[in-house]
């Protein structure tokens, strides 16, 4: 899973990264809220993990942008300001979950794992988007009502961008999340290029009204009709 630690507390920010880091995440940093909306404009992440009381203003000004812009993702407030105002204001304005200060990197690992594994497509056991229908269970798909067989990692990564449709995804992440420890097995993305190039004409193919494209320098986008 990817993250963005929003938090200015430079020894709590080391200690928050490189435990997660172990534990198998991709953390990515910001220390402030300009930095912060910086960030969640261009990439998209599993969870956010925001300190509320910020050097440039309130953490709750990234909730509030994160509600206009209708973004749809996890948010677990990590802050010492643990009044139930904030923690009220913080719930309303759309963050998942609460953990004051201080607390245990291993209650947080959990937090993160929980509110994830609850928003995932709603509890739904498929996902869709325009005429593509992607069943988890069975690993099955459907576009227009029609079964396309897909291999494994074809299948993976389709359900990697259904999970986030319209945010660019770096093709090194993408590499990381689908294929794991093997990625240290290669020098190069052309493996990645393969199974997008053979997943992308399947769904020209089969008249998918979506599209996985290639955003220059950086990785893919999925584009919903």
């Amino acid at each position: 899973m990817k993250l963005l630690l929003i938090e200015d507390e430079v020894s709590l920010h080391e200690l928050i990264v490189n435990t997660l880091s172990k534990d198998g995440f991709i953390v990515e940093s910001a220390y402030n809220v300009a930095s912060a909306i910086d960030k969640l404009s261009a990439y998209y992440y599993d969870c956010i993990l925001l300190d509320i009381n910020l050097p440039d203003g309130s953490g709750l000004t990234i909730l509030e942008h994160l509600k206009k812009t209708s973004a749809k993702t996890n948010v677990i407030i990590t802050s010492a300001r643990d009044s139930l105002d904030n923690k009220i204001q913080g719930l309303e304005l759309g963050a998942d979950d609460y953990l004051a200060k201080p607390f245990h990197i291993s209650e947080l690992s959990a937090r993160i794992k929980s509110v994830v594994r609850r928003s995932q497509n709603s509890g739904s056991m498929a996902w869709t988007a325009g005429n593509v229908r992607l069943e988890d269970v069975t690993n099955r798909l459907f576009i227009d009502g029609k079964e396309i067989t897909l291999l494994k990692k074809e299948f993976d990564i389709l359900k990697y961008f259904l999970m986030r449709p319209g945010h660019m995804v770096d093709k090194s992440v993408l590499a990381e999340a689908i294929w794991g420890d093997h990625i240290d097995q290669t020098d190069d993305f052309q493996f990645v290029y393969a199974q997008m190039k053979n997943l992308r004409k399947k769904l020209s193919e089969a008249g998918a009204d979506i599209e996985i494209k290639s955003v220059y320098g950086f990785g893919y986008k999925l584009i919903k009709p």
